[in-house]
C-alpha cells in the first residue's frame, strides 16, 4: 500500500512538471524567435523546443544563445583605462594610416568592422606547419625583456605544451611580466598543475571565463578561440595553431597537420595588442602597462588591419568580413578552412563570384576532426560545384589552416573558420595583409597544398551511399550550434 502510494505522488508530481516544461518551452521559443541571429537557427530551435521540449530545453539553456553578455559591460566600465589608450594610438594614425589605391577600396571597407584602420609600415613572415610556427614563437618569447602577451584556445600539458610553460616560467623568472590567458572550455582537460606552476612562478595567468556570470553560467557556446603573442609590443604572432603536440604532426589519430601563422612587426602589433588587452580586461579586471609607441618595421612595405570578431559586437563582424572579402575579389579567391559551414549570405557571395569569372577555390581537409562539421560540407557540393566553384581535400593529413589569398594583393591569416561558430559564437582574430610579395608566398604555399590535394565534385557526394547523404544534410541542420 505503501509503495503504491509512492508510486501514485510520484506520477503526480510528474504530471505537475509536464506542463512546465511545455510552457518553458513554448516560452524558449519565443526567445528563439526574437533573439536568434539566423532564420534557419531560430525554426529549428522554434520546432525543437515545441516538438520535444524535454530535449531542446536544457539543449537551448546550453547552447542556445547567441548573444554574450558581461564582455560590453566590462569594456565600458573599463572606458576611461581603454579609452586612454584608443586616444594615445589614435595620436598615430595619421603617421601610420594606409593610403590604397582605388581598387583596393572594396576591401577597405573592413575598416569599419575592425573599427580601427589598416596601417602602413608592417613587415610579416609567414610560418608554415608546427615546427616553423613553435620555433619562431618560442624564440620570440625567450628574447622578450620586457613583457609577453600569451592567448591560446587550448594548450595541453604534453611536450609542446611543456616547452611552452618552461618559456614562459623562464621569462617570469627573470623578471618579464608574462600574461597568459586561456579559454576554461577549450583547456578543459589542462590540469591545474600546470597553471599553479606558472602563476609561482610569477606569470599573470587568467581563464576567459566564458560562463561567468549568471546569464552565462550555463551556456556553453561561447569560447575564445583566438590565438595572440606579443612580444614586448614590437612583435606579433597570430595564426590557427594551439599549444599541443598534435599541431607539430605526432598525433598518431591525425598524423601530419597542416597549420599557418604569421608574425608581423610594425604599428598593426599595437592593434593586436589592443584585442588581448579587451580580453584581458574582461577576464582579470585589470590592463597591464604595456608599448602603445607605434614602430615602422625595418623595410616595412606592407598595409596590414587587425579584425577581432566575436559574439559581443553589435554586427556579425566575421560574417560580414568574408561576404565583403569575396564580393571584392575580381580574379582569384582561395579559401582554406578546416570546417566548412557557411551560410546563405557566404555561399551566395561564392556563386557570384564564380559566375563573374573569379577563380574560386575551396581548401578542406580529407580527414574529419568534428565529424558532424565534416559531414555538413558535403552537403553544400551541390550549392557550389555547379557554380563553377571548386572543391579540394587535403589528403596528407588534417588541415587546420585558416586562410585566403584575394587577386594577387591581398592575404588573410587568422583564427577563424567559414561556419557558424567562428562567424557568430567565438571570439576570433584575422589580419588581413596588403602586400604583392607577400601575396606571392601564400600563392606558393597555396598551391602546394593543391598539389597535395584532391579536386572533388558534386559525384563525391552522389556516389556515397543513400544514408551517408542523409546524413551530411541532417548535420547541416544543426549548424546553428556547430
Amino acid at each position: 500500500m505503501t509503495s503504491s502510494l509512492a508510486l501514485l505522488e510520484l506520477g503526480l508530481e510528474y504530471l505537475a512538471f509536464v506542463p512546465l516544461i511545455h510552457l518553458l518551452g513554448f516560452y524558449l521559443a519565443y526567445r528563439a524567435i526574437v533573439y536568434t541571429r539566423t532564420a534557419q537557427g531560430a525554426i529549428a530551435w522554434v520546432v525543437s523546443l515545441v516538438v520535444m521540449p524535454y530535449l531542446a530545453v536544457p539543449m537551448y539553456m546550453l547552447f542556445g544563445r547567441r548573444k554574450f553578455k558581461g564582455y560590453v559591460a566590462a569594456r565600458r566600465a573599463g572606458d576611461t583605462v581603454l579609452s586612454d589608450i584608443a586616444l594615445e594610438l589614435k595620436q598615430h594614425e595619421e603617421e601610420f594610416r594606409s593610403h590604397f589605391p582605388p581598387e583596393m577600396k572594396g576591401i577597405q571597407a573592413a575598416e569599419h568592422l575592425a573599427k580601427m584602420p589598416f596601417t602602413s609600415g608592417n613587415s610579416a613572415e609567414l610560418l608554415v606547419n608546427g615546427e616553423a610556427i613553435f620555433k619562431s614563437i618560442l624564440d620570440g618569447i625567450r628574447a622578450a625583456e620586457d613583457y609577453v602577451l600569451a592567448q591560446f584556445y587550448i594548450v595541453h600539458d604534453d611536450e609542446i605544451g611543456g616547452d611552452f610553460k618552461a618559456a614562459l616560467m623562464d621569462r617570469a623568472r627573470a623578471g618579464v611580466r608574462v600574461y597568459f590567458l586561456y579559454d576554461e572550455i577549450g583547456c578543459y582537460s589542462l590540469p591545474n598543475g600546470y597553471l599553479e606552476e606558472l602563476r609561482k612562478s610569477g606569470v599573470h595567468v587568467h581563464a576567459f571565463l566564458s560562463t561567468r556570470g549568471p546569464n552565462n553560467r550555463f551556456q556553453l557556446n561561447f569560447r575564445n578561440h583566438r590565438k595572440i603573442v606579443v612580444v614586448d609590443g614590437a612583435a606579433a604572432w597570430v595564426g590557427g595553431a594551439n599549444v599541443g603536440d598534435e599541431y607539430l604532426g605526432r598525433s598518431a589519430k591525425y598524423g601530419h597537420w597542416r597549420d599557418t601563422q604569421v608574425r608581423l612587426v610594425g604599428p598593426v602589433v599595437q592593434c593586436v595588442q589592443l584585442a588581448f588587452v579587451e580580453d584581458w580586461y574582461y577576464a582579470a579586471g585589470g590592463v597591464p602597462t604595456l608599448v602603445w609607441q607605434p614602430k615602422r618595421a625595418e623595410g616595412g612595405e606592407l598595409d596590414v588591419l587587425t579584425l577581432p570578431s566575436g559574439p559581443a559586437d553589435d554586427l556579425e563582424t566575421a560574417s560580414l568580413f568574408y561576404v565583403q572579402a569575396i564580393h571584392a575579389a575580381q580574379e582569384r579567391l582561395w579559401i582554406a578552412s578546416p570546417y566548412f559551414v557557411p551560410d546563405e549570405s557566404v555561399v551566395a557571395a561564392l556563386q557570384l563570384a564564380a559566375f563573374r569569372g573569379v577563380d574560386v577555390r575551396i581548401l578542406l581537409p580529407e580527414k574529419p576532426d568534428h565529424v558532424l562539421v565534416w559531414l555538413s560540407s558535403f552537403s553544400y557540393l551541390g550549392d557550389l560545384c555547379g557554380t563553377g566553384v571548386r572543391i579540394y581535400r587535403y589528403q596528407p593529413g588534417f588541415l587546420h589552416e585558416k586562410v585566403m589569398l584575394i587577386d594577387d594583393r591581398a592575404s588573410v591569416v587568422g583564427t577563424a573558420n567559414l561556419d557558424n561558430r567562428s562567424f557568430r559564437l567565438n571570439f576570433e582574430i584575422t589580419m588581413v595583409i596588403f602586400g604583392v610579395d607577400f601575396a606571392l608566398e601564400m600563392q606558393a604555399m597555396f598551391e602546394e597544398d593543391f598539389r597535395n590535394s584532391q579536386e572533388v565534385g558534386i559525384q563525391s557526394l552522389e556516389e556515397r551511399s543513400r544514408w551517408f547523404r542523409f546524413l551530411a544534410s541532417a548535420s547541416r541542420l544543426m549548424a546553428p550550434i556547430q
